[in-house]
């Protein structure tokens, strides 16, 4: 987790930690998270880049406070998480719908 320009929240810091390790149980596919926090004119910025296995999610976040950037950033990397999980899980389910196998026909 980086602070540019930003003294260490250890709130946040601990929050994102937890958060995180909650996503890594969930979604086993993930190696890192890249948490980028930054200060600018409208408020706060935040950058989160997470990489694994068939997984390469990136996403940012505004908000007047710290606090609140980071828990948005983080339900927008959990929604984008499941939609490529859940995806990648159950897009051959659907394509076995769409096209039965074909039964013959007892003669």
């Amino acid at each position: 987790m980086n602070f540019k320009e930003l003294s260490p929240d250890e709130e946040v810091r601990v929050t994102v930690e937890t958060r995180c390790r909650e996503l890594a149980k969930e979604f086993h596919e993930i190696t890192r998270f890249e948490f980028t926090l930054t200060e600018d004119r409208s408020g706060f910025t935040a950058h989160c880049h997470v990489t694994g296995k068939n997984t390469d999610v990136s996403t940012h976040a505004t908000a007047s406070k710290l606090a609140p950037a980071t828990d948005r950033l983080l339900d927008k990397v959990e929604r984008q998480l499941r939609r490529a999980h859940d995806k990648r899980i159950f897009s051959a389910r659907r394509d076995a719908q769409r096209d039965p196998p074909k039964r013959k026909n007892p003669s």
